[in-house]
């Protein structure tokens, strides 16, 4: 089966559709850096320069060590926060070749069970 796209206005093409989104992308975020500079505050004081620790007064050095489970947890969080994001484009395709990318989704799945089983028996998940 070929594969048709919507069709383009008179004369325009695909790659031109995609410059125009990325310099709306960037006006929209220059717009913001822009704006947030002339309409923010312009005087540092203490309390604006004092680290934020959740209300609570920051204790301790910003230098201090921390246990490299923190740091499997946080990529634990991304694998997973990405699996989403690979999901999205698959489902919104379903209709297309469902028989195709269920086999695919089936088979990203089971990658990602794998990569669990073996997060879980080297105890990443466990707080000590």
């Amino acid at each position: 089966m070929r594969r048709t796209f919507p069709p383009l206005e008179r004369g325009q093409t695909l790659y031109e559709n995609l410059l125009m989104m990325f310099l709306a992308a960037g006006f929209i975020g220059a717009a913001a850096l822009v704006v947030g500079a002339l309409l923010g505050p312009k005087k540092s004081t203490s309390v604006m320069l004092a680290p934020y620790e959740s209300g609570v007064p920051a204790s301790g050095s910003a230098r201090e060590r921390f246990p490299v489970h923190f740091y499997l947890v946080a990529m634990l969080f991304i694998v997973f926060d990405i699996e989403t994001a690979f999901f999205f484009p698959l489902a919104v395709r379903f209709g297309m070749a469902p028989e195709f990318l269920f086999v695919q989704a089936v088979i990203f799945v089971a990658i990602l069970g794998v990569a669990y089983v073996y997060v879980l028996r080297k105890g990443v998940l466990r707080w000590k």
